[in-house]
């Protein structure tokens, strides 16, 4: 004779405080992105889900996440999707639907990306790794969804350099060149300075689907450092990467300055009340700590403030 098993998960708890996220995480899965004309991108994406939790019921369903995660995904796997925030996006908007106790669905992924390219003096083909950030947050109002990645390159600290060429040019004054000589000399030859591998994140935020190409994400991240680095680098590569490099000294400030004039000028589309994110964190050479800046804004402020059209 067949009974029913009792659902202490529904039960209340003996402490009744509510919850913000409870969920599971580590969930892996493949998930294949479409593009035109060519082969889909198959990543291996680790999910993280959350619903929130009444203060009068014990548990979620558990294995009610596990399904709605494993059909969106399955059915993301087997039939394409366009952008990897929209299947965030549908599997949070399922788990709000299934879940009637619940008023916050969230959904978020990672999973590293391979892109191929050049170096920049060899021509040599290669590719270089990225890490795709992808989040969605479902509630009654609708859903938002971000779209972003981390990437890493080179920094030269402007200080360190200022004081090597403070030194160059006293020796070269010691040894009588002239200043004008002196002047261009400095000018032709960046001095020493020490350098650290950046990490930079970039993550663009919106209701519904943000209009942002990944790619173009990508390239504002990488470029806002003082150079970018290929993991394959001839002779050629390593003097172009280390003379960039030394041209462009950049602070972890402005290299989070940067993106923000790269976002403004290539997603000036954006709604106002997107939310962008950007991080650097500088893995410093000469000390043991390391060094990081970040600024979370939204598009209509960052505009104001990359034209330079508010005073504080």
């Amino acid at each position: 004779m067949s009974h029913q098993l009792p659902d202490v998960q529904a039960t209340s708890p003996d402490v009744t405080v509510g919850l913000s996220q409870v969920g599971v995480t580590g969930v892996e899965k493949l998930v294949k992105i479409a593009r035109e004309d060519d082969r889909p991108i198959v990543l291996t994406a680790e999910f993280e889900v959350f619903v929130d939790l009444p203060a009068w019921r014990k548990g979620a369903d558990m294995s009610r996440n596990m399904e709605v995660i494993d059909e969106i995904l399955e059915d993301a796997t087997r039939e394409e999707a366009y952008r990897v925030e929209e299947v965030c996006g549908e599997a949070a908007e399922r788990l709000l639907e299934k879940h009637d106790y619940t008023s916050r669905a969230e959904v978020s992924m990672e999973a590293e990306f391979m892109r191929r390219e050049r170096t920049p003096a060899s021509d040599r083909e290669t590719q270089h790794t990225v890490d795709i950030i992808a989040s969605a947050t479902a509630t009654d109002q609708g859903t938002r969804e971000e779209i972003g990645a981390e990437v890493t390159g080179m920094t030269v600290c402007p200080c360190s350099q200022g004081m090597s060429a403070a030194r160059a040019k006293q020796t070269l004054e010691d040894l009588g060149v002239d200043q004008e000589t002196i002047t261009e000399f400095l000018n032709e030859v960046p001095q020493p300075g020490h350098s650290q591998r950046g990490h930079a994140t970039l993550t663009v935020e919106a209701g519904g689907d943000p209009d942002v190409d990944l790619n173009d994400v990508i390239d504002i991240a990488r470029d806002s450092m003082s150079a970018r680095i290929y993991n394959l680098a001839k002779r050629p590569d390593e003097d172009h990467m280390t003379y960039e490099a030394h041209a462009d000294a950049k602070f972890v400030e402005d290299c989070v300055r940067s993106m923000a004039e790269g976002v403004v000028e290539e997603f000036d589309h954006l709604p106002d009340d997107a939310v962008i994110t950007m991080k650097q964190s500088n893995d410093e050479s000469i000390h043991q700590h390391n060094a990081h800046a970040e600024r979370i804004v939204e598009m209509k402020r960052l505009r104001s403030e990359v034209s330079g059209n508010v005073d504080d």
